[in-house]
């Protein structure tokens, strides 16, 4: 069984928009106090202490009156980033702030969590029949509900659903994957998978109207209403980026059994200033994310190489390593050693799919039959822009 996500847009009445306000903002205080308060006992004690939401319900009786799940879910959330501070493996947990998306999280029990009327409203604790629009089916048991605002003042719900995903059929293909920002995906095969670019190609646009915001008077309405069309601005072109990943991710897994890529730290990567706002526009981190998720999903493999593999200086006809290809300016290059013509990007994805049936081998884990036997395939077509 598999834990999927659907989102749905919800279109709350007056009093029910209220009654989301007030748990947000109960969430965010319990948050925000337990959190310091756990802060100030950790520099007296030098132990943690798990503070509930019962802790503050006598001093602060407003905590009452929303969801209790809510707020205990807001005490899992905490305690998992403090602890994973104290692991290693985590920034230190910041404070919330009602500027950014507002959400809190609720669970299903005994049918507390529940569609209606042909699926047009949904209920949950303490707030009934909320009109939704359900543009798709699931199948499953409804385990949580995440109910969100985002800073465009439209309202979300994601249901979190135990179900059974069928695995894909299993196919003979594999292959290499080699993100850039140029082009985003580039594969061993030849294929080359452009990077939009959305966020650039509305940076004239935010430019504008942020100078517009900025001569607006503060706490005005229409300042509040440009703040509004700034943030769906925003949210438009993380759409887009969104749907654009969606559809090419689930592309490489329907079409291949093995997907080998670098397991690239793309925050240290964006340390450099001449490409860090590219990098972040093309959203690799969130590739690699859907690529596995889904992988796992569908039955597919996928085979991390790791960051410091050099995929781009070695000929992958003969292995020769060429230092020169560390500058990036070079974008094709003759191999000296077989007299083989690369281009930069192609070549890196044919290593990185060479590398993947390495490990995938040493580990032991390599399927009955080895796919795709010639690791170069079809790479000497002529690369395809899609």
């Amino acid at each position: 069984m598999n834990l999927v996500a659907y989102k749905f847009r919800l279109y709350p009445n007056k009093s029910q928009k209220e009654y989301f306000s007030k748990c947000f903002g109960c969430v965010r205080f319990f948050y925000n106090k337990s959190l310091s308060d756990m802060i100030e006992y950790h520099k007296e004690h030098k132990d943690f202490k798990n503070i509930t939401p019962a802790t503050y319900k006598n001093e602060y009786p407003f905590l009452k009156e929303v969801d209790s799940l809510a707020l205990s879910n807001a005490q899992l959330n905490r305690n998992s980033a403090y602890k994973a501070f104290f692991r290693g493996q985590n920034k230190f947990p910041k404070y919330k702030s009602k500027k950014n998306d507002q959400s809190y999280t609720t669970n299903n029990q005994k049918g507390s969590v529940r569609l209606s009327d042909n699926n047009r409203y949904i209920s949950i604790p303490k707030c009934k029949r909320i009109r939704i629009k359900k543009h798709r089916d699931f199948d499953g048991v409804i385990k949580s509900a995440t109910i969100s605002k985002t800073t465009d003042d439209k309202y979300y719900i994601s249901i979190l659903v135990e179900t059974e995903i069928k695995p894909l059929e299993r196919t003979d293909k594999s292959i290499g994957l080699d993100l850039g920002v140029k082009d985003l995906v580039i594969t061993s095969n030849g294929l080359k998978y452009r990077n939009h670019k959305y966020l650039a190609k509305s940076e004239k646009k935010l430019a504008r109207e942020q100078r517009k915001l900025s001569h607006m008077v503060k706490g005005s309405s229409n300042r509040n209403k440009q703040r509004v069309k700034i943030a769906r601005i925003y949210k438009h072109i993380n759409n887009q980026r969104n749907d654009y990943l969606h559809k090419l991710s689930k592309h490489i897994i329907d079409e291949n059994q093995i997907i080998c890529v670098e397991d690239l730290k793309v925050m240290k990567m964006t340390k450099d200033n001449d490409y860090n706002k590219s990098l972040l526009d093309s959203s690799m981190s969130r590739l690699l994310t859907m690529l596995t998720y889904k992988a796992s999903w569908y039955g597919r493999t996928i085979i991390k190489i790791p960051s410091d593999y050099p995929s781009s200086q070695l000929c992958s006809s003969c292995g020769y390593k060429n230092k020169e290809v560390k500058n990036l300016k070079i974008r094709k290059w003759t191999c000296p050693e077989c007299g083989s013509v690369h281009d930069r990007d192609i070549n890196a994805s044919i290593n990185i799919l060479s590398k993947g049936i390495e490990i995938l081998t040493k580990d032991g884990t390599h399927p009955d039959s080895l796919f795709m036997l010639d690791p170069l395939g079809s790479s000497s077509k002529k690369p395809t822009h899609l």
